[in-house]
């Protein structure tokens, strides 16, 4: 990515904390390139300067003549007034890149100007540590070269998958609440080994290796998850004894309603959210 470029983030809250983070750690940009801005709480914008040495304005302050990458990471409830305040201090080959959970392309196209080059994005939590599971979605006015400059950007915070936009509620499903998954089975993990005498900071370190290992292996191996589970899975072991429980518990079948259900939920809130946007 061109080192000269700029990038603003609209919004500094969690998630825009994690890509700045991710962002600043990978050295693809100068970070006095990456500037942040919010309405009021001039508190969150030193903090974020000091801690990665960022620019941060007060959004009216905000110069938007020599920006060339727009990052929405407000609240949803606020995009129709940050996409309304933004329209007439940006042109349309300036690029948008949203992470308004919710929020249709076609419906920021419309605030915005004719043919804007809009891109939904959807990573996760673990940008911060540049390693998040991120989801882009191009409008239908994004050119090739907005793509590779969104791919690019956001490979500083991990892998980058290019989906259309109906499938961005089932990745929601998967890699937004992904994390929680594994946080929630580590929960228990610890719980488990506390009953049995180990220590649980040392069965949480145990458990993420383990996890962390399975996972590199099933990245970097042609086997299928399949494959593998029955590769170390033998008749009668300690394995099949583990995997028997998490059936007999209902294991697999309730990580899968998992997935369906924050895929339902991320359906419905986009649904309210573009209902509400559309009476407004």
């Amino acid at each position: 990515m061109d080192q000269k470029q700029k990038v603003a983030f609209l919004g500094a809250g969690s998630m825009a904390e994690a890509m700045i983070s991710g962002m600043v750690n990978a050295k693809k940009l100068p970070a006095e390139n990456i500037i942040v801005t919010n309405r009021s709480n001039d508190v969150r914008l030193h903090e974020l300067e000091n801690r990665y040495g960022i620019t941060a304005v007060k959004r009216s302050e905000l110069k938007t003549d020599d920006i060339d990458v727009f990052i929405l990471a407000m609240k949803p409830k606020g995009a129709e007034e940050a996409l309304n305040e933004l329209k007439p201090q940006i042109n349309k080959d300036q690029l948008v890149l949203s992470v308004l959970a919710g929020i249709s392309s076609s419906y920021m196209e419309e605030l915005l100007h004719d043919e804007q080059q809009v891109i939904r994005v959807m990573p996760n939590t673990s940008s911060m540590i540049q390693q998040s599971a991120t989801a882009i979605s191009p409008g239908q006015y994004a050119a090739m070269d907005a793509v590779l400059t969104a791919k690019e950007l956001l490979s500083a915070i991990g892998k980058v998958y290019v989906i259309d936009e109906p499938q961005m509620d089932i990745f929601t499903g998967i890699a937004g609440s992904g994390p929680a998954y594994f946080y929630f089975l580590m929960e228990h993990i610890e719980k488990a080994a506390k009953e049995e005498g180990l220590d649980p900071e040392l069965a949480r370190e145990i458990g993420a290796q383990t996890i962390y290992g399975a996972a590199r292996m099933m990245m970097e191996r042609d086997e299928t998850p399949t494959e593998l589970r029955e590769n170390v899975t033998s008749p009668n072991g300690t394995t099949a004894a583990g995997l028997d429980a998490l059936a007999k518990h209902g294991g697999g079948e309730a990580m899968m309603q998992a997935v369906k259900g924050a895929s339902k939920r991320s359906k419905e809130m986009s649904a309210q959210l573009q209902k509400v946007a559309s009476t407004n």
